[in-house]
C-alpha cells in the first residue's frame, strides 16, 4: 500500500502547536472539524521547501526540525499552501533545506508575477530577480503603484459586500496587495543587507505573506516557483 507522504516542522524539543509532543513512527489522530489552523487538524507540507519558505507566517518555528510524516484520513486543503489531516505520524528526520534571503524573497516575487500584471511591478520584479536593482528605492517605486491598487480594489470590493467579511473577494485586491507584500520584503532585505538585525526575519515574513496573497488570486504551482527561486543567486 502506498503511502502519503508529506513534510512537517517541529520545535527542537518535537513538540507544535499547544505543547503537541510527537513521537517517531507513533500515530496521532484528531477529529477533522473546524477550520484549519484549529486543534482538528493535523498540519503539514507538500514540499520541505514549502515547509521552510512558509514557516514565518505559519508556526513561525525560529529553529526548526523537519520530518516526513505519513498521513491518512481525512483531508483539508489550503490553496496547496499546507494542509491538514486527521492521521498523522512523524517518520524520518531530513535536513533543514537551506534557503537565502534573496532565494525567499525570489520565491515570493516569483509567485507574485503569475497573477500581478501591473507593468512597473514586473519592471521592477525582474530587475530584482536578475539582480539588476535591488535598492530600496526602486522598491518604493514600485510599491507605491501595488499599494493604490490593492486600496482601490478594496474599496471596490466593500462598496459591493454584502458585509466586511466578504470586503476583499476580489482576485485583483489579492494580487495588489501581494505584491504590495513582496516589495515591503524587498525593502527589508535591502536593510538586512545594511546589518539591520531585525531585517532578515521581517523580510521571509513579508515574502511568505505575498507568497499567501498570490494564492488567494489563482491557483499556482508553489513547488515548481519554489524550486525555480532556489536557481537565483
Amino acid at each position: 500500500m502506498k503511502m502519503n507522504i508529506r513534510y512537517k516542522l517541529t520545535e527542537q524539543d518535537l513538540t507544535t502547536y499547544a505543547n503537541t509532543k510527537w513521537v517517531l513512527n507513533e500515530w496521532k489522530e484528531t477529529s477533522g472539524t473546524g477550520k484549519l489552523c484549529t486543534e482538528g487538524w493535523l498540519h503539514c507540507y507538500t514540499s520541505p521547501l514549502l515547509a521552510i519558505l512558509l514557516n514565518p507566517i505559519h508556526a513561525n518555528i525560529t529553529n526548526p526540525k523537519l520530518f516526513k510524516c505519513e498521513v491518512e484520513g481525512k483531508c483539508l486543503e489550503d490553496n496547496g499552501l499546507k494542509e491538514g489531516w486527521t492521521r498523522m505520524r512523524i517518520i524520518e528526520e531530513m535536513e533543514i533545506p537551506q534557503l537565502s534571503l534573496v532565494q525567499k524573497l525570489s520565491f515570493a516575487i516569483l509567485c507574485v508575477l503569475e497573477v500581478y500584471k501591473d507593468e512597473k511591478w514586473i519592471e521592477w520584479a525582474n530587475n530584482w530577480l536578475n539582480g539588476k536593482d535591488r535598492s530600496k528605492e526602486f522598491a518604493n517605486a514600485a510599491n507605491a503603484a501595488a499599494a493604490n491598487a490593492a486600496a482601490a480594489n478594496a474599496a471596490a470590493d466593500a462598496a459591493d459586500a454584502a458585509d466586511a467579511a466578504n470586503a476583499y473577494a476580489n482576485a485583483d485586491y489579492y494580487a495588489a496587495a501581494a505584491a504590495t507584500y513582496a516589495t515591503y520584503a524587498a525593502n527589508y532585505a535591502a536593510a538586512a543587507a545594511d546589518s539591520a538585525a531585525y531585517a532578515a526575519s521581517d523580510a521571509a515574513y513579508y515574502a511568505a505573506a505575498a507568497a499567501t496573497y498570490a494564492t488567494y488570486a489563482a491557483n499556482i504551482d508553489l513547488i515548481k516557483l519554489a524550486k525555480k527561486a532556489m536557481k537565483i543567486k
